[in-house]
């Protein structure tokens, strides 16, 4: 009768997390396209999305250049953010829970770097792949972004073979202040053609419209999938490699499989949006205290929570010095390094006790 009442109580506590979640998603979309230099209405939001979706009638107030700037300008923008957001956001939990180190994520271990560095040489040297085409931007971003984890978990085992916290996150920061200071040598030394690439590498998701959404969302469902399908074998690695040996799990198989989705996730959202840092190290971590450490829907209710949390950093960065812009990346740095200073103390004060 017990394990029942609590059977139900966690059943409760995970639909409560899903409809508060989904909620929020949904406020934050409806206030991105909201706010701006002309003011929409929630109603006419629904009104012109709903009349887009079914064809129906719309309010004699509404015209064409407010479903235009609705359709084409601020729904492309906030879509992108969102998915942006819940890259990030999964990427970090996921390399939080491989790494059982709740300091890691794209941006703390190098992968936001190495993904930038992969971008910046496919723009720097006009590459283009054969039958990639378009695609060539995120699949190096990505590939670039795997080998980066790959050599930050390979540097730190060489180090020291426990491989502790403080060491793996070191090693991503060293790396990733190398592979920055790397893309700020090549932009130096070209003209004003790639100097308009800062801004980019600083985050943001301006000025893209439905085809940047169109070019992420492939790597997005595929980077989901895989790693939603693993979040079984995330709970038994996330208490270390033996006891998911114990539980059954082809550890080092595993590893790479969610390495390689998190890092197409994490790949493809720096391929558009440039470098945006510590959604992927926050999100997890406020879900986690929010809803506790079961990955079959950390997963999920981060992806969600990010997504609604870049959307409103988004707007944040486009409305508090209106009219001029600040990158995504300055906001969520703001509140990231506060968050990552008071993870570490926290660990600290834990191991002391």
């Amino acid at each position: 009768m017990r394990k029942q009442f609590i059977r139900m109580s966690t059943k409760n506590k995970h639909v409560v997390a899903y409809t508060a979640t989904a909620c929020f998603l949904i406020f934050s979309v409806f206030l991105g396209i909201s706010i701006g230099t002309f003011h929409i209405t929630f109603k006419d939001i629904f009104q012109i999305i709903f009349n887009q979706l079914f064809h129906t009638g719309l309010a004699p107030d509404i015209d064409e250049s407010m479903k235009s700037i609705v359709l084409d300008i601020r729904l492309p923008r906030v879509v992108l953010a969102g998915l942006v957001g819940a890259s990030l956001a999964m990427a970090g939990a996921c390399y939080q829970g491989l790494l059982q180190n709740p300091l890691a994520d794209p941006y703390t271990l190098g992968v936001s770097s190495g993904s930038s560095l992969g971008a910046v040489l496919v723009l720097f040297f006009g590459i283009q792949i054969p039958f990639f085409g378009s695609f060539t931007l995120p699949v190096v971003s990505i590939f670039t972004g795997f080998l980066t984890i790959l050599a930050v978990i390979l540097f730190a085992n060489f180090i020291e073979k426990t491989m502790r916290i403080e060491t793996i996150v070191l090693t991503g920061i060293i790396l990733s202040s190398f592979l920055s200071a790397f893309i700020s040598l090549m932009i130096a030394l070209t003209g004003e053609e790639l100097r308009q690439i800062v801004n980019w590498l600083l985050g943001s998701v301006a000025m893209r419209g439905w085809g940047y959404v169109l070019m992420l969302l492939p790597f997005f469902l595929i980077g989901s999938i895989l790693i939603f399908v693993n979040g079984t074998e995330l709970n038994a690695l996330s208490f270390g490699e033996e006891k998911a040996k114990q539980l059954g799990v082809h550890v080092k198989r595993r590893k790479l499989f969610i390495l390689a989705s998190s890092s197409c996730l994490a790949g493809a959202a720096v391929a558009i949006s440039g470098t945006i840092g510590f959604v992927g190290l926050v999100i997890p971590h406020v879900n986690r205290l929010l809803w506790g450490s079961d990955y079959r829907h950390l997963l999920p209710l981060s992806a969600i929570f990010g997504a609604a949390f870049l959307i409103l950093a988004d707007l944040v960065s486009r409305t508090i010095v209106s009219p001029t812009e600040l990158p995504i990346g300055v906001i969520t740095a703001l509140i990231g390094a506060p968050s990552f200073a008071f993870i570490l103390m926290k660990q600290r004060m834990e191991r002391r006790g």
